[in-house]
């Protein structure tokens, strides 16, 4: 399988088209950025590790029904997905209290959210992701009601088979972000999933296992997505 032509390149991953005219490329990168791209770092194998680590939170929740645009590895660091319509909007789900919600609610870190939070942010970096409603996605047009109740529906979906999988290997799924986009009609969960885009917890030491190491200067964060992995059963090349 070989790449086409480069499309788009973010903070973490370069997009390419595919052989097929509905499909796309995603190379993983080494790179590590935060801060909407004010500290930015290579970490070595991180772009390997968050790619293999993606294709089996797809493929667990493909099994369970959902409908993702993830098709199969490629290699190390591709995958194969469907070209999806993205719509510009991230779906944010909170099982506790921490980054954005605690600053911006005065509420302490890692209070309990009972039930969890949804939120949805503007998928725009020039403008900080500001967070917006159902009314500002129904005004510009970036999705349809339909849409917005779908997006809801399978991130709290998501949520509940996620923060399963994650208890079993003794670790609190925190929050996370999701991305959608249609395909032939229908809403498809797009992007990835890694520990790029959401925290996770040791159950027992509340030590951080996600992103947060690199914006905190904590160190070790391919190391703590390697062990993640390994608790999940990710095999990694």
């Amino acid at each position: 399988m070989s790449r086409g032509e480069q499309i788009y390149e973010g903070k973490a991953k370069i997009v390419y088209a595919g052989e097929d005219p509905d499909t796309l490329v995603l190379h993983f990168k080494d790179d590590t950025s935060a801060f909407d791209g004010e500290k930015v770092e290579q970490l070595a194998s991180k772009g390997k590790v968050n790619n293999q680590f993606n294709a089996f939170i797809m493929e667990h929740l493909q099994a369970a029904g959902v409908p993702t645009h993830f098709l199969h590895l490629i290699n190390d660091t591709d995958s194969l997905v469907r070209r999806l319509d993205m719509i510009p909007v991230e779906c944010v789900v909170r099982n506790r209290a921490a980054g954005s919600l605690s600053r911006r609610l005065g509420v302490e870190e890692g209070l309990i959210l009972e039930p969890p939070v949804f939120e949805f942010f503007l998928k725009n970096d020039a403008l900080h992701d500001p967070m917006i409603n159902t009314s500002h996605i129904l005004s510009f047009g970036w999705a349809t009601e339909d849409e917005i109740h779908a997006m809801r529906r399978w991130s709290l979906r998501i949520n509940m088979l996620l923060t399963a999988l994650f208890a079993a290997a003794d670790l609190i799924l925190v929050d996370f972000k999701l991305e959608f986009g249609r395909y032939e009609g229908e809403l498809f969960l797009g992007d990835e999933f890694s520990p790029d885009g959401c925290r996770l917890w040791d159950a027992k030491t509340l030590e951080k296992m996600d992103k947060d190491r690199f914006r905190r200067n904590l160190g070790g964060v391919v190391e703590a997505y390697v062990e993640v992995a390994r608790r999940l059963g990710v095999p990694l090349s």
